[in-house]
């Protein structure tokens, strides 16, 4: 019989519904059974396309022996981490202390008032049932030693990234941003790119910051290794050659074999690091990621409200990547182009993934000889490389197809809109723009409830607000749109849901952002999100919001609790660089100043696009448009187009072209 779990609507949860394990989702009914019962209570938390959760739930949750165990000694709850990231967060942190590592499966043991006391990640079935015997045999002898632990780890999680009020430095200098980044750079992996670890996650947001400062900081050898690092990736076989979209993250420490899941959140992002990237530098493979990847997105993960779903699992028929790797003989389907598709693929008789005995597409540095050697030019290349391709995907859609998380989150549809934004801002792909629009109605249609942000459209089981990143990521899609577009009305719902952010999660006497608003269901502890990771944490982020939606409006009292939080966090920063990268380039925006750049008339959209296109300037904003009532552009609304510089709260003549304006800029920065 299906447990609790077949009323709910999260892939992840019904991935569970016939486990023998009598789960049950998060809610008022598990945690009283368990409080009336005195039963521990095992929370276990993973998401839909996490392959180390397939596996556990084979080996322990479909185990009889283990699921009578449970069955009997505890009350079991299982949590899409996707869905509830605020009690994921929590839990993670006691893993984390007990540990000293995490990550998912997430598997903890807690009291029946749910304060933890064991943790862990993957276990093996034989470790698990052993620890569910020792800890219930606990409970029943000695209870006491539970509770005591409990209450000291208890302590310790409401504790753990408690900040203190700093005093706001009169100027952040240079020095401070070197700081940051000479042991950063004690990290770098100069043979394979990245950081010299595995397995290596692309981490966007710090070669974000990284690309910005060695552009303002004028250092070659940090944007060669920026460039190198976005080479690799999209060379590895973490990016997917056939049919565009990385996965999560590579095992090895040459981005070849990649844990097979594709994330929206990731994807997103990695649009905006390689249109911004192509900006700075334009390589033509950057373009080809960033339309690539976009394709990908609205083929496989398009809803027909205009929103995105979240996730594709790494396994397919139980096998990770089986949807993704060919044989040799497979590519026989390209004819006569096969062998040097081959070549240029590095695809083996053997197989190049030694492990499974199969090949993962990826190319090197090899693979531009081979194009010369066949005599195409870059052109011909370019085009019959997208003829390939197109086949091998037309060859591969014929497979069975890895499961679909189709959750649709508010704050990943927030990143992907960004960044379709900035490729738009970029490639000037009027698509790209249109997509962006479909997402911000449907976040502002679906995930909007009397002005209050959802976490993700509500169903039948349930209402889940919205949590800080999720405000954060939404306010910052829309100022993005904003500067494409110049239309005032995105601009004016950032700065409501930003007040609506600062009502709900900020709190004044302790100068902190909580990640759960001050009227969200009460848990063991209210935490924050300082520190940066795959996704940029929701301080850092809505700091960002706030510093620019101040400058946007001339509002001084949000850049006043921005300068205060940003002060807070602003002496851990050195201490992990590449932990706290978002504050790093907000670091990088108090030092080197913000160019605000203003066009008025007729043709500011045109122009704002003829800038984008000639101009790579990391630290702006863009405002324009005719009869705005914004202070910057107040008085300036002129037919005729003219572009102002301001910075500091002061403006430039204004310039009769975008010629005139990029002169002005470089004479500034030089």
């Amino acid at each position: 019989m299906a447990n609790k779990l077949q009323n709910e609507t999260s892939p992840y949860l019904k991935q569970h519904m016939n486990n023998p394990v009598q789960w049950m989702p998060w809610g008022e009914e598990a945690l009283a059974k368990a409080k009336q019962e005195n039963k521990l209570i095992v929370i276990s938390i993973g998401y839909s396309a996490c392959h180390w959760c397939h596996v556990m739930e084979r080996e322990s949750f479909e185990n009889e022996a283990i699921a009578q165990t449970m069955n009997k000694f505890y009350v079991s709850i299982k949590i899409d981490r996707e869905e509830r990231p605020d009690i994921d967060q929590i839990y993670m942190i006691a893993v984390q202390l007990m540990t000293k590592s995490g990550g998912w499966p997430l598997n903890v043991i807690c009291l029946p008032d749910g304060r933890p006391i064991y943790g862990g990640t993957y276990f093996k079935p034989q470790d698990w049932q052993h620890i569910l015997l020792q800890i219930a045999q606990m409970w029943e002898e000695t209870p006491e030693v539970a509770l005591d632990y409990a209450s000291k780890l208890t302590a310790g999680i409401q504790q753990a990234e408690q900040l203190p009020i700093a005093q706001i430095p009169e100027q952040y200098s240079l020095k401070d941003l070197k700081t940051v980044v000479l042991p950063w750079k004690e990290h770098f992996d100069y043979r394979d790119g990245g950081y010299r670890r595995a397995p290596k996650f692309p981490l966007p947001n710090n070669w974000i910051f990284l690309l910005r400062y060695a552009t303002l900081a004028k250092d070659p050898e940090i944007l060669s290794h920026v460039h190198f690092t976005l080479e690799q990736i999209a060379n590895g076989g973490i990016y997917d050659h056939i049919g565009g979209g990385f996965c999560r993250y590579a095992v090895d420490e040459r981005w070849h074999v990649p844990h097979f899941e594709k994330m929206l959140y990731d994807n997103g992002q990695l649009i905006s690091l390689y249109s911004e990237a192509y900006q700075q530098s334009p390589t033509p493979q950057y373009k080809r990621v960033v339309q690539e990847t976009i394709a990908w997105a609205i083929r496989e993960m398009k809803a027909p409200n205009g929103g995105f779903y979240s996730a594709l699992d790494a396994d397919s028929e139980g096998i990770e990547g089986k949807f993704y790797t060919f044989q040799h003989k497979e590519f026989d389907i390209l004819g006569a182009d096969a062998e040097i598709a081959r070549n240029y693929f590095n695809i083996t008789d053997e197989g190049n993934w030694s492990e499974e005995q199969t090949n993962i597409p990826f190319v090197n540095s090899k693979n531009n000889h081979l194009i010369e050697e066949a005599g195409f030019t870059a052109d011909d290349w370019a085009a019959y490389l997208t003829e390939i391709k197109s086949k091998l995907l037309q060859y591969r859609a014929t497979r069975v197809r890895p499961g679909l998380d189709n959750k649709q989150l508010t704050g990943w549809n927030a990143l992907l809109a960004k960044g379709l934004v900035d490729a738009y801002r970029t490639f000037a792909d009027p698509e790209y723009l249109s997509t962006a629009i479909g997402i911000a109605h449907f976040l502002a249609m679906d995930c909007t409830v009397e002005g209050y942000l959802l976490h993700q459209p509500k169903d039948h089981n349930r209402s889940i607000d919205g949590f800080l990143d999720d405000y954060a990521f939404t306010i910052e899609a829309y100022i993005a749109l904003y500067e494409a577009t110049f239309e005032e009305i995105w601009l004016y719902k950032a700065k409501k849901l930003a007040d609506r952010a600062i009502t709900l999660f900020y709190d004044r006497e302790t100068a902190t952002f909580y990640y759960t608003a001050n009227n969200g269901e009460e848990l063991i502890a209210r935490k924050s999100e300082i520190m940066d990771n795959v996704i940029p944490g929701s301080a850092s982020s809505i700091v960002r919001q706030l510093y620019k939606l101040g400058l946007l409006f001339d509002d001084d009292g949000f850049i006043a609790i921005a300068d205060q939080v940003f002060a807070n966090v602003y002496p851990h920063i050195a201490s992990y660089g590449s932990a706290y990268s978002n504050w790093a380039t907000q670091l990088l925006d108090l030092h080197f100043g913000v160019n605000e750049i203003a066009i008025t008339g007729q043709s500011a959209t045109e122009w704002r696009s003829q800038l984008e296109q000639k101009l790579y300037i990391p630290n702006k904003i863009m405002l324009g448009g005719t009869n705005s009532t914004l202070p910057l552009l107040v008085n300036k609304g002129e037919v005729e187009s003219k572009a102002y510089l301001c910075r500091n709260k002061t403006c430039s003549l204004p310039q009769p072209s975008i010629a005139q304006l990029i002169e002005l800029i470089n004479d500034n920065e030089a």
